[in-house]
């Protein structure tokens, strides 16, 4: 992108990701996502079931940073979805002084629920969109987040 582009087009990708993550972050955009799941869990337990399931096996100081959420909080409630049997928490392979939380076959079901529900969900949303329009869409979302994580991992490398 030319730098003559760049401080307009930023300012709009910027406003348009803060539109997205704000429609996302939305209890009642979850509260349907659940509902067309037909899967009961609190609002606050299921981004997680979700992010062990996508990013697991995981540590809670890592789920805690994807989440945006206090490690301590983050703690407590992998604990609740770990009673519930939806996740279980293990010594890390690498180091075994660590924990890590991955999905159980139950918790894989209900995030299954979730992604199908998701799909739905998605389709009525994009239903207006030609197919290579969505496909551009996913093209580039995946080249954005893929040029994010990894500025972000070289900026934290640099520290």
């Amino acid at each position: 992108m030319q730098n003559t582009h760049n401080a307009g087009a930023v300012r709009a990708l910027h406003a348009a990701l803060l539109d997205i993550v704000s429609a996302m972050n939305r209890p009642q955009r979850d509260d349907v996502l659940l509902r067309e799941a037909g899967v009961r869990l609190d609002r606050a337990l299921f981004p997680l079931l979700v992010g062990i399931r996508r990013f697991g096996p995981i540590g809670v100081v890592d789920l805690a940073e994807r989440a945006g959420r206090d490690y301590t909080t983050v703690s407590r409630q992998v604990a609740k979805l770990e009673s519930l049997g939806l996740v279980e928490r293990r010594h890390a392979e690498k180091d075994r002084r660590l924990r890590e939380a991955i999905v159980t076959p139950r918790g894989r079901a209900m995030t299954d629920s979730l992604d199908a529900a998701r799909e739905r969900v998605a389709g009525a949303v994009l239903s207006s969109w030609q197919p290579r329009e969505v496909d551009e869409l996913v093209r580039l979302m995946r080249k954005l987040a893929d040029a994010m994580n990894g500025d972000l991992a070289e900026k934290t490398s640099e520290g």
